[in-house]
């Protein structure tokens, strides 16, 4: 049975596009590394596609480079071990950690690192659970989405125009915004999800712009 935070989120993004089944030993390898509440919500609902694609549950295994390779001298690879646990259609990368929960998130088409130092402390079994459940719980659909210069939405607009997204796609920006490319409809592409936020870590070191984060005073808490 749903909790309410899930049945909050699902009424703001429908029931899940496409589903796969989470293998026994996938729920097995990532208990005790992962809040239980997640691994409830995996064995209930699956890693999932709703929207569309727009937003993702996914395997973290198969994000575990782009994850060290993204977060490599950024100081947060010191404080805790992170694991992608969501994404959206445009290259956004949800981290969980294993002692601090729900507390990073890597936007990767902007080359930018959201991470609040007061997120970044280690939480008791019920904190970790429970920002798992606000995670999913307070997200809205529009907050996955993208905005064009103009300040209207690319998702619906992205799909039309190229079609809907496979498993191992996001629709990527040609030229890098990183690289001075214009966040506009006409510059977007089908990429293979990997490839593209592999090179875009390559073009430049991520910025940390809401941190503020005291790397030696965290590893001492």
């Amino acid at each position: 049975m749903r909790d309410e935070d899930f049945e909050f989120f699902i009424s703001n993004f429908g029931e899940a596009t496409k589903r796969t089944a989470v293998p026994a030993a996938s729920l097995e390898k990532w208990r005790d590394k992962l809040p239980e509440q997640l691994l409830t919500y995996w064995q209930q609902e699956g890693w999932c596609e709703y929207r569309d694609g727009l937003f993702c549950t996914v395997d973290p295994d198969e994000y575990e480079d782009l994850v060290d390779e993204w977060l490599a001298d950024t100081g947060l690879d010191e404080i805790d071990a992170f694991h992608v646990i969501a994404r959206t259609a445009f290259g956004d990368l949800y981290v969980c950690g294993e002692k601090t929960g729900c507390s990073a998130t890597i936007a990767c088409p902007i080359n930018s690192i959201a991470a609040l130092p007061a997120d970044l402390n280690a939480q008791t079994k019920d904190e970790l659970d429970f920002s798992v459940r606000f995670f999913f719980g307070d997200s809205e659909p529009d907050e996955f989405d993208m905005e064009d210069e103009n300040g209207q939405p690319l998702f619906e607009r992205a799909r039309a125009k190229l079609g809907p997204l496979e498993p191992n796609e996001i629709y990527g920006f040609e030229p890098a915004i990183v690289l001075g490319g214009k966040i506009r409809l006409d510059n977007l592409v089908k990429v293979n999800a990997h490839v593209h936020l592999t090179i875009l870590r390559q073009f430049a070191e991520p910025s940390l712009p809401l941190s503020g984060i005291d790397i030696e005073k965290l590893l001492d808490s």
